[in-house]
């Protein structure tokens, strides 16, 4: 009789959680599920990208213009000089004059310039980093560094991007099986509907930009011989967000 009763109970106890996971089924069949998974890679910085400008003051126009033009030159050979791999951009020349607002401010005279401002900026990309320092030390003998950005190099973002993608890819099917778990269901329940690898819908927020450390510097230096900078080329951190559209059949 105890017997009888011990297999009726278990018996009994079978058939509840057969109904029990027989109705979770039921409720949660058809049900689409949007998930966001997320991918995350860290890498030494690679690659600096750095602003030198030259910029004179002179009542001649001409005079400071031909400063200016002679200081560049002469920058660009010392940068191509100290890392000849490197990559060199000039961008942005300006001249405009200077005025005396105060004494024209209440006056209907045509104002006339009392002085000429006229200067031009050098990119420059490097992967050199190691070699930096003395490169920025010599060019500041005659230009002036105006900004100073370091990010991985694009061989290093494409590697990268492969890793991002293969952990945001995993993080999504650990998230379906602890959905598909607290609902009480399996994963071969689970059928990937959509994958959105960029995350565009109103569901996510847009993939955040590379973090990279920036550094700036502001007056140009004088002729003397300039001490070398100190850097410190940090990582960047690239984040990918995919959404998986998910169905329990």
């Amino acid at each position: 009789m105890r017997q009888c009763n011990i297999f009726l109970t278990s018996f009994l106890l079978l058939s509840f959680c057969g109904d029990i996971w027989a109705q979770a089924q039921m409720k949660t069949q058809g049900t689409i599920v949007v998930i966001p998974a997320f991918g995350e890679v860290k890498h030494p910085n690679d690659e600096a990208h750095i602003t030198l400008m030259i910029e004179e003051q002179d009542k001649d126009k001409v005079a400071a213009a031909s400063r200016v033009n002679l200081k560049m030159k002469q920058g660009i050979d010392i940068v191509k000089r100290e890392d000849p791999q490197a990559i060199l951009k000039t961008k942005g020349y300006y001249s405009y004059p200077i005025y005396q607002d105060e004494q024209y401010r209440q006056s209907t005279k045509v104002r006339q310039p009392v002085s000429w401002r006229v200067g031009q900026y050098l990119d420059v990309k490097t992967k050199n980093i190691e070699h930096l320092p003395k490169t920025v030390a010599a060019s500041q003998r005659l230009l002036a560094l105006n900004g100073l950005q370091f990010g991985l190099s694009e061989a290093v973002t494409k590697k990268l991007d492969q890793e991002r993608i293969e952990l945001a890819y995993k993080n999504l099917n650990d998230r379906i099986a602890s959905i598909a778990k607290a609902m009480g269901r399996s994963t071969a329940d689970a059928f990937i509907e959509t994958i959105d690898f960029e995350g565009t819908g109103n569901y996510v927020t847009h993939n955040k930009a590379p973090r990279m450390m920036a550094m700036a510097s502001a007056k140009n230096s004088e002729a003397a011989p300039v001490e070398e900078p100190s850097f410190e080329p940090g990582e960047s951190i690239l984040e990918m967000q995919i959404v998986g559209k998910i169905r329990f059949k």
